[in-house]
């Protein structure tokens, strides 16, 4: 197996999912796309992951590599019928990508918080095994406004609808991390964008409150990401 990454930031990486494929000895490819990374033949390529990232979707004039990365996802997952799974940004842009819609999020979500199964996502191979209500690190002021025809919404929350989503039968992306391990907070708090975010959402505080909360709830984080990678592979494997 052979995975391709799109990322939008450095420190937003496959996270704790990394020590899971080097695990199972899956090499892995990085797009940096914001810094000019080109894209290579899909075909070469067997799983796509879309991490997060503080850009927008709509961002397409001040990141114009949005728009050739959505016509990868589109052909990804419509056209080639490959497993798919996007985190954050990359919830939002396979929305964009296959026809759903994106807005704000009205407050933004930021900190430790939970999301809840929906009656499809208790049954949704992706996330069996997890508990119904799943406690999750939030950082977002966009959201799934519409999801994309014919998707499945698999989680949600009191504020954001679409939590989760699948789209086909190889297609799965969350709006919540799963990928948190020790020094995310620290890592994403350095970009300013999301710094600014978290002060507005839980104070001047925040940073530290966040990473006392974080690392309380660390070893739930671990064991919901193992689960769902599990989940993920064991089902793109058939």
């Amino acid at each position: 197996m052979k995975l391709l990454v799109f990322q939008h930031v450095a420190c937003e990486h496959p996270g704790s999912l990394r020590a899971l494929l080097e695990r199972d000895g899956i090499d892995w490819d990085v797009v940096e796309l914001d810094e000019g990374d080109q894209i290579p033949p899909l075909e070469d390529y067997d799983v796509l992951w879309v991490m997060g990232g503080p850009m927008d979707v709509w961002d397409v004039d001040e990141h114009p590599w949005l728009v050739a990365e959505k016509a990868a996802i589109r052909t990804w997952v419509r056209d080639l019928g490959k497993p798919y799974l996007g985190l954050c940004l990359g919830h939002q842009l396979l929305a964009d990508a296959l026809g759903g819609t994106c807005g704000p999020q009205r407050p933004s979500e930021v900190g430790v918080m939970q999301v809840e199964l929906t009656e499809a996502g208790r049954i949704d191979p992706l996330m069996q095994g997890l508990p119904v209500t799943q406690t999750c690190v939030q950082w977002h002021s966009v959201r799934v406004a519409q999801p994309p025809e014919g998707a499945t919404v698999l989680a949600r929350s009191e504020t954001c609808p679409v939590q989760a989503m699948r789209i086909g039968q190889n297609a799965w992306s969350t709006q919540y991390h799963v990928e948190v391990e020790p020094d995310t907070v620290d890592n994403w708090a350095a970009i300013p964008a999301y710094r600014e975010a978290l002060v507005q959402v839980m104070g001047p505080d925040g940073v530290d409150r966040l990473r006392a909360e974080a690392t309380e709830a660390m070893p739930e984080f671990l064991s919901s990401a193992e689960r769902l990678y599990r989940n993920f592979m064991t089902t793109i494997r058939g």
